[in-house]
């Protein structure tokens, strides 16, 4: 399959053709050609092509939309033909779209009423879009939105402290950047052979625009951009954190208007407001020959940087690996210098000479930590329009795949116990005595109960499933966790590095140990079912509760495949609650979803 992509900007056009296959990997996805139309002007625009090569020439477009019509002639000359579906990138996509949508009339409008959130970016990508549908009106056209990624999030991350009815109006942290930071952390994960789902990584995309990602095995868990692309790290014209009062101030000091205010934060922020110039390669050589504003520029953009690695550190509960991506990430070896440097004291560090020496081409994820360091510190590029088409490749894809009715099933708090944990509870040699089978062959529910022990109080009568493991692991619910007073995390089973710590009460002792979860709802599947409905161990999937009455989906259901499995979805109490279900009911994977109640 042959896809066209469109990253239209308020400056540039980008595009770039793609052959990829519905499902396929994305390391399977291969370029064939590569434009971008820039620096608009009354004279014409500068053309750059070429793969790997850039060569740079003048053309006679003075607009965006004068650039986009001209698309097809520059494909025609480069023997570009066949194309069978256009995916487009949107920056903001609101709380709604968490997949690649096809741009529909609907769609359309609904990214338009989005305009006030991305006011330099969807007005520009709409744009696209419309003459973009006019010049290929018989193939496809898709959008992929920024926000995509971090509509994972969770809601502490994602909630401003602010009135409810202002949150209730659709205030919210959305997080941008979502294309790159989702690929390059499949391109770290790929570059390391190691699941994505068992690593810590956070993605630096420094550029004009900045952002930093916290993304915890697999999904984003935070993002320093907010409900705009305004929050966050310093940028070349926007001014990322700022104290929300200076509204109030300048408006009372200097009679600025917030139109005003939110237009200078916007272009006239950032390192163009400390120096008079957004780009950060002038920036450092106007730094170098001593210029006082662009050597204090630079210090305030590693440091915002190097605070935000810090906190994500902090809160993912260690770090596996830090990813450099983005124009200044991938080309400014002394502000990757600046920005590890300090931070040597939980084992990240870069090696002089590594840091130097990196090259992007053919994809390449250069690794350059010194060696023997604990964390990883990766350089890529930020290949938005790879995983543009990828998307949109998926989504066409997507109906191939069956519609497969399965159980789901509430999982209510319980205890995997080691040999160990046993001994201590119920006493040295103790057997487990097997009371009630489960639907997961060879697994059952003990009579034996445990008492857990938190800080702020006790949840007794918790059931034991066996058979032992060589790990302790304690799955409870977000609410649980609030009685226990201890926050713990979402996980998938096993997963266990890092989590806290409680204490177990038995009739013999007690039993201190790490491993309390909150489980990540996922799926038990047969490898027949699995193989009839082309799932794989690994997959996440999404699963619409239409039947429920509220709408709700569960979006990244993890699918776990073994032979001898039960095909079931597991979720908690909670979840449960949340979706009106008092018991198991049968749902449906991919594509609309119907539900009877058991």
């Amino acid at each position: 399959m042959r896809i066209l992509v469109l990253n239209a900007g308020s400056s540039s056009l980008k595009f770039g053709v793609f052959d990829i296959e519905p499902n396929a990997a994305l390391s399977e996805a291969r370029q064939v050609f590569k434009g971008n139309f820039s620096r608009f002007g009354p004279e014409g625009c500068d053309y750059t092509t070429g793969i790997p090569d850039r060569h740079v020439t003048r053309a006679p477009y003075i607009s965006l939309a004068e650039a986009t019509d001209a698309v097809p002639l520059a494909l025609e000359k480069a023997g570009m033909d066949g194309i069978e579906a256009v995916g487009h990138r949107i920056a903001h996509g609101g709380s709604k779209f968490a997949q690649a949508a096809e741009l529909t009339d609907q769609v359309i409008e609904e990214i338009r009423s989005l305009t006030a959130l991305a006011p330099m970016h969807n007005p520009a990508n709409l744009q696209a879009v419309e003459v973009a549908r006019r010049v290929w009106p018989y193939v496809s056209h898709w959008a992929v939105f920024d926000t995509s990624f971090h509509l994972a999030n969770p809601a502490r991350a994602t909630t401003y402290a602010v009135p409810k009815i202002w949150r209730d109006a659709g205030l919210r942290r959305f997080g941008f950047h979502g294309t790159s930071h989702k690929y390059v952390a499949h391109r770290a994960a790929e570059e390391l052979g190691q699941p994505l789902r068992d690593l810590r990584i956070i993605s630096l995309h420094l550029g004009n625009g900045a952002s930093a990602c916290a993304i915890a095995r697999g999904e984003s868990m935070d993002s320093s951009m907010g409900m705009t692309a305004l929050e966050g790290l310093v940028m070349g014209t926007r001014s990322g954190d700022v104290d929300p009062g200076l509204f109030g101030y300048l408006s009372r000091q200097i009679g600025l208007s917030i139109p005003q205010i939110e237009d200078a934060l916007y272009c006239d922020s950032g390192l163009q407001g400390l120096t008079g110039s957004s780009d950060m390669r002038d920036v450092e050589d106007r730094a170098a020959a001593g210029d006082p504003d662009a050597q204090l520029a630079i210090n305030i953009y590693a440091y915002r940087a190097r605070k935000y690695i810090g906190a994500y550190a902090a809160a993912m509960g260690g770090l596996d690996a830090l990813i450099f991506t983005g124009g200044i990430g991938e080309n400014s070896p002394s502000m990757r210098r600046r920005i590890c440097d300090g931070l040597e004291f939980f084992g990240l560090k870069i090696d002089h000479d590594r840091n130097m020496a990196v090259t992007l081409e053919g994809r390449s994820a250069t690794q350059i930590q010194a060696y023997g360091a604990r964390v990883n510190v990766i350089v890529t590029e930020a290949a938005e329009q790879l995983m543009i088409a990828h998307e949109v490749a998926t989504a066409l894809g997507a109906p191939a795949k069956q519609q497969m009715s399965i159980p789901i099933a509430v999982s209510a708090r319980h205890v995997h116990l080691s040999r160990a944990a046993v001994d201590a509870l119920f006493g040295p040699g103790y057997e487990l005595t097997p009371d009630k089978p489960l639907r997961q062959k060879g697994h059952w529910a003990a009579r034996e109960r445990v008492t857990l022990h938190g800080p702020k109080g006790d949840i007794a009568h918790v059931a034991i499933l066996g058979p032992l493991r060589s790990r302790t692991q304690i799955e409870i619910s977000r609410t649980d966790s609030f009685a226990l007073g201890i926050d713990a995390p979402v996980r998938q089973s096993g997963a266990l590095d890092g989590t806290p710590t409680i204490r177990l009460n038995g009739p013999a002792g007690s039993f201190d140990t790490d491993g309390l979860i909150i489980a990540a709802r996922h799926i038990h599947m047969s490898s027949d079912d699995a193989r009839q409905n082309g799932l794989r161990d690994g997959e996440t999937v999404n699963v619409a509760l239409n039947d429920t009455g509220r709408g709700l989906t569960f979006s990244n259901v993890l699918v776990r495949v073994a032979d001898n499995a039960f095909t079931e979805m597991h979720i908690d109490t909670d979840e449960a609650n949340a979706s009106g279900i008092s018991s198991v009911i049968e749902g449906e994977i991919n594509g609309a979803v119907v539900l009877q109640h058991r």
